[in-house]
């Protein structure tokens, strides 16, 4: 009973039940929660800068092949563009299958202000994206820090200072994710409460046929990626199962970042590259945003009676494939790569983005979990290749109670559960 009340999926899980009864039933009070899941949200995101910083800056500065830093990340940028396309393809394939959108009535389309992303979406440029994507600049500033340190010889204090200030900062973060259930409450509250259960049956099976799709992309594609090293998906899922949770939860990827990156490395994958694809994956590793915006235009286009060309397919997945990656990382993302997408290609009316607001926040936890898993993904498979990836560490890792675990039973002054089971075997 006292592993049980030590443990962060339970509370989690236990969280997110709470917060769904307490919207479905009590939606004034659920909605009011908002500030809960947003500030949980608030508080994670003041650590990804901070870790990518120092990840990245003591990776590359402990590398004696700077050559590496450029192979890594040339592979990385290479499996993006491979397996985001094949997300795209799969979206594509099994919305013509389903046909999720056919006996949609379009009639309200019109009725809905969708103004802002539009504008937003011709106003968008590459240069815009890298002034507002935060994460970018910290990653391309550490390369060049790390690059600085390796070079200077007399940097062995910068870095010492840099491993000190490392420690605390993810004890700090340990202490944060203690109340990742508050967050996940306000998170899953404010969703159901604002939105209700009632807004998903007009487009249950465009929902239906997302949430598949993801299902597939994830139990097929990521799954054969991770077989190709000999690292087992489903015990991989179960190591980082308290971030899935938090990232359900809240609806944000970012909520579970910095431990992931943590996570990563405690499995056996070496800081620089852990440091140099997670950061580049959340802004280009986007599997389950490729797979929403392909099913997305397919089902406007299905809605609306259209019928696509094999020449219009083509020019459509040629601009999703450009598109997706530039709004990456921008709040609202997802609408303003679809209004953008439908503007350049001129097939389908723009105005089809109404029929999407009322179950978009239900699709995002979809797109969440699966971008989530994918960079995770990403980082294990490229680790294998370049042969920075530690076996037993995973094995060590797969097999042990739950770090968080162990973290909440010494904070609340209870029996740490691995002692306990080495003082067993003792």
């Amino acid at each position: 009973m006292k592993k049980l009340f030590t443990n962060l999926t339970f509370w989690v899980l236990t969280a997110i039940t709470a917060g769904a009864l307490l919207g479905h039933f009590v939606p004034d009070v659920a909605v009011k929660m908002q500030p809960i899941g947003t500030g949980f949200i608030d508080i994670v995101k003041l650590f990804i800068n901070p870790i990518i910083f120092l990840t990245i800056s003591l990776g590359i500065s402990g590398m004696n092949d700077l050559k590496k830093v450029g192979r890594v990340g040339g592979k990385a940028i290479l499996y993006f563009e491979i397996v985001t396309t094949l997300a795209l393809i799969l979206g594509v394939i099994v919305a013509h299958v389903i046909r999720p959108g056919e006996g949609i009535v379009t009639s309200a389309a019109s009725t809905q202000n969708i103004d802002s992303y539009t504008q937003r979406a011709q106003d968008f440029s590459w240069l815009h994206f890298l002034k507002e994507n935060i994460t970018i600049q910290v990653l391309l500033f550490s390369i060049l820090f790390g690059i600085v340190l390796s070079k200077i010889p007399s940097s062995k204090k910068i870095i010492d200072v840099l491993r000190s200030i490392s420690k605390y900062v993810f004890k700090a973060l340990h202490f944060v994710m203690i109340f990742a259930p508050v967050g996940a409450f306000g998170g899953m509250a404010f969703t159901i409460g604002k939105y209700g259960i009632d807004t998903l049956v007009p487009l249950a099976k465009l929902m239906a046929t997302v949430y598949t799709t993801m299902g597939l992309f994830i139990c097929v594609v990521l799954y054969l990626i991770m077989r190709w090293y000999k690292v087992n998906l489903w015990k991989f899922l179960k190591y980082i199962r308290e971030e899935l949770l938090i990232v359900l939860g809240t609806s944000s990827s970012e909520a579970g970042l910095p431990s992931l990156m943590e996570k990563l490395e405690r499995m056996g994958c070496s800081k620089p590259v852990v440091g140099l694809v997670v950061p580049a994956g959340y802004s280009f590793n986007l599997d389950g945003t490729t797979i929403y915006l392909s099913m997305a235009v397919i089902f406007l286009a299905q809605a609306f009676g259209i019928e696509l060309t094999l020449s219009q397919m083509f020019s459509i997945i040629g601009v999703l494939f450009i598109t997706s990656k530039g709004a990456a990382g921008v709040t609202g993302s997802g609408f303003v790569v679809l209004a953008s997408t439908l503007s350049a290609v001129k097939i389908i009316p723009v105005e089809g983005l109404a029929l999407l607001l009322g179950v978009d926040r239900f699709m995002s936890e979809a797109r969440a979990l699966t971008n989530f898993i994918g960079n995770g993904v990403a980082t294990v498979w490229l680790a294998n290749n370049e042969k920075e990836f530690d076996r037993a560490k995973m094995h060590e890792a797969f097999g042990h109670v739950s770090y968080t675990e162990n973290i909440i039973a010494d904070n609340l002054g209870q029996p740490n559960p691995e002692q306990g089971s080495k003082k067993q075997n003792a």
